[in-house]
């Protein structure tokens, strides 16, 4: 492959997965350590990401354990968060490039939000947990972001940027990724699970996001 950078003046798009991709985290697994059901949760979040459980489904069940939490879990959440490193690096090499920079995630905005600003996504996009009374009801609330979510998501980006998908990069590690690499332009399994190793065009084991900027052609 070329070099994305160097075809032309048109940008390009590069769509990170969240937990374990852009952070080191299962955020979800964080929240429900404040609702007692880390062991539940993570064996659900591990069988849906070597894609034996359905993504929608699997959120559900675990989303349904946090009934209860007070939205106050969040801000410490927050606080516990680790990023990847060379995410900064990352984003302002694809900056400096004229390039764009998006975050789909099947996890929760309530967590990504901040976050995202903070670092200066370009685009983001997750679930949202449905709340009365300041207490989670153990819902989603809206249409869930799963595989065919990720890759709409990608896809409308793109349009909104005008960019053709061949000029698009997705990154990953679970199944629930795969969606969104099929229609990139190129599909980078980080640190990935056996299934989509197997079908991504690259793969980095090294947990260092800025071993993207090399595919860029902005670092030799």
């Amino acid at each position: 492959m070329s070099s994305l950078a160097a075809q032309a003046a048109v940008p390009f798009l590069v769509v990170l997965d969240a937990d374990s991709t852009l952070l080191h985290d299962e955020v979800i697994e964080l929240i429900a350590d404040h609702a007692g059901t880390t062991a539940l949760v993570a064996d659900i979040t591990t069988r849906a990401m070597q894609g034996e459980l359905d993504f929608a489904e699997s959120l559900r069940e675990r989303v349904a354990t946090l009934a209860g939490l007070t939205t106050d879990a969040f801000a410490e959440v927050r606080s516990r968060l680790t990023v990847t490193a060379g995410v900064r690096e990352l984003i302002d090499g694809v900056h400096a490039a004229g390039g764009k920079l998006g975050v789909v995630s099947g996890g929760f905005h309530e967590v990504l939000d901040p976050l995202g600003a903070e670092l200066g996504l370009d685009f983001w996009r997750a679930n949202r947990f449905e709340v009365d009374g300041g207490r989670l009801t153990g819902r989603v609330s809206g249409e869930i972001v799963d595989a065919l979510g990720k890759a709409q998501a990608l896809k409308e980006w793109a349009d909104a940027l005008r960019l053709r998908e061949s000029r698009t990069i997705a990154v990953g590690d679970g199944a629930n990724d795969l969606e969104m690499m099929a229609v990139a332009g190129l599909a980078v399994a980080f640190n990935a699970k056996p299934r989509v190793r197997e079908q991504a065009d690259v793969i980095i084991d090294v947990q260092d996001l800025s071993q993207l900027l090399p595919l860029l052609g902005l670092r030799g």
